[in-house]
């Protein structure tokens, strides 16, 4: 397993911008086609479990780009 994740890690990092833009739109896809499929009565029960998932990623990915960003405005 610990192979895998070094590989995933290389992977990343020999990777640019549009690549890793790639790879989150070919997730997306598939998050809403698994979506999609989730019979009606299921439907919010997943979709409160995916908002929670965003909300608790999205926050310190953000938060971190923020950083990045404003450190690099004030090396300017």
């Amino acid at each position: 397993m610990k192979k895998f994740f070094d590989y995933a890690d290389r992977y990343i990092q020999e990777s640019d911008w549009k690549v890793l833009a790639a790879l989150k739109l070919c997730l997306l896809s598939l998050g809403i086609c698994l979506g999609l499929s989730v019979a009606g009565e299921k439907k919010k029960p997943v979709f409160a479990v995916a908002a929670a998932v965003f909300v608790t990623t999205y926050i310190p990915l953000m938060f971190k780009y923020v950083k990045l960003f404003c450190n690099n405005m004030d090396e300017r």
